[in-house]
């Protein structure tokens, strides 16, 4: 009896969980709601003889949020070294450079502005650098024709491909995985293992813009330029040597090539930005610039942060409680990792509106049931709700950039989902082979 209430008031906080998710709620409220639920629903379990007592204070409001430290460090390195490629005047640099090269050839420029876009938020992250960013090349869509019905799409899913080699989210998502014993003992790190699967999931989705590009192509050449707010002007755009177009990808190569962490990679890029471009030319100079750039990147991401460490609550309460009730999930989720698969693949637009299969969403509760069960092999499991999960930050406008693109660029949000939804998840089919074949 005790086991049936117990299911019930799990059913009933996840389904409400999830509904408030896909409505919109504060994400933060809902993780820490969660916790303070499901805590108290182990504790109904105690008292029904289903588990031990414990100290939740330390292990589910406290140690969770400080052992999170070392991942909220990199989020601020590469939140950081995102904003110092904007304000050094490195992005609009490379930006400048897109439209040399695609001059009168909308379909190439269209082309060009994905892979520079991709390029720049390989390390650039958060809301702040993509708004600095959508200012320059939405305006210069705009003035070679490229539809808004396009352009908006092509600007978020080359966001979303770049992201699968940004250090900055993948710190995001190991958490979930964090404590997770695999059968196999794989642990979910970052390092050359992930990036060579990242690096051809980032391809694979690139390739898939490519091609929507090209569908497209008759209807950008025959566009007809349109103005946009805020356009940034060619005089507006510091000239800055040709050498820092490489900086948004040595983090990343830092840590495929020699095996370095996050930090010092971004660490390491940041100081080089700096000194490339003339902001080292005077000590009083630099520092004014260190302090400044590092006090709009923390205020991008200071309520992502909260954010986090109130899913590592959740976290934590949903893995004791679920513990509880694992022999009963044992003999309903199937532990055929082929069927496992398919079903995720078929219904990966789940992922949307903060769904079940988005781990920003309702899928941190999805996650943490498969995660009890502790069947599968890690990286089989980040695969499994990571590759959705980029289809909602690649496609859905419930993620802040994609729903900034669309009021900056006046797409109405049917059309966005209709033309992008299907480069996503198209892409996540050939994105899960590459898994298969190189991470798990």
């Amino acid at each position: 009896m005790g086991s049936i209430i117990i299911c019930i008031l799990l059913a009933v906080t996840f389904i409400g969980f999830i509904v408030f998710a896909m409505r919109g709620g504060s994400l933060t409220v809902s993780f820490f709601a969660m916790a303070v639920l499901w805590t108290g629903i182990y504790f109904l379990a105690a008292a029904f003889g289903l588990a031990k007592p414990f100290n939740f204070i330390s292990d589910i409001f406290s140690t969770p949020a400080l052992n999170y430290g070392g991942t909220a460090v990199q989020i601020i390195f590469g939140a950081w070294f995102g904003r110092v490629l904007v304000d050094t005047g490195i992005a609009a640099g490379i930006s400048r450079l897109v439209v040399r090269a695609g001059k009168d050839r909308s379909v190439i420029a269209t082309i060009l502005i994905a892979l520079v876009t991709c390029l720049i938020f390989s390390s650039a992250y958060g809301v702040g650098s993509a708004v600095a960013i959508g200012s320059i090349l939405f305006p210069i869509m705009a003035s070679i024709g490229v539809p808004k019905k396009i352009a908006v799409p092509v600007f978020t899913l080359s966001i979303g491909a770049a992201m699968w080699i940004n250090s900055v989210l993948f710190v995001q998502f190991q958490p979930f995985f964090q404590g997770y014993k695999s059968p196999d003992g794989s642990v979910v790190e970052w390092g050359a293992h992930y990036l060579r699967f990242g690096t051809a999931a980032m391809a694979i989705q690139m390739i898939g813009i490519i091609v929507f590009i090209l569908v497209n192509r008759k209807a950008i050449r025959n566009g007809q330029p349109y103005e946009v707010a805020g356009a940034v002007g060619e005089r507006d755009w510091p000239k800055v040597p040709a050498i820092t177009y490489v900086l948004p990808v040595l983090p990343a190569t830092l840590s495929i090539v020699l095996n370095w962490p996050a930090v010092p990679a971004l660490l390491l890029s940041t100081l080089l930005a700096f000194a490339l471009t003339g902001g080292m030319k005077t000590l009083k100079g630099f520092i004014e610039e260190l302090g400044t750039t590092a006090k709009t990147a923390i205020g991008d991401i200071g309520g992502l942060l909260i954010l986090l460490f109130c899913l590592t609550m959740f976290q934590a309460s949903a893995i004791k409680v679920v513990g509880v009730i694992t022999p009963l999930l044992a003999h309903v989720i199937p532990n055929n990792e082929m069927i496992l698969v398919v079903v995720v693949l078929i219904l990966a637009p789940l992922a949307l509106f903060r769904g079940p299969l988005e781990l920003y969403g309702a899928g941190a509760a999805t996650v943490t049931l498969l995660l009890g069960l502790g069947t599968f092999n890690a990286w089989f499991l980040y695969a499994l709700m990571v590759i959705p999960s980029m289809i909602g930050i690649s496609s859905c406008f419930t993620q802040s950039w994609n729903a900034w693109s669309l009021e900056y660029s006046g797409l109405d949000a049917k059309t966005f989902l209709l033309k992008g939804v299907p480069v996503a998840w198209i892409s996540s089919v050939f994105i899960m082979g590459a898994a298969a074949v190189l991470l798990f």
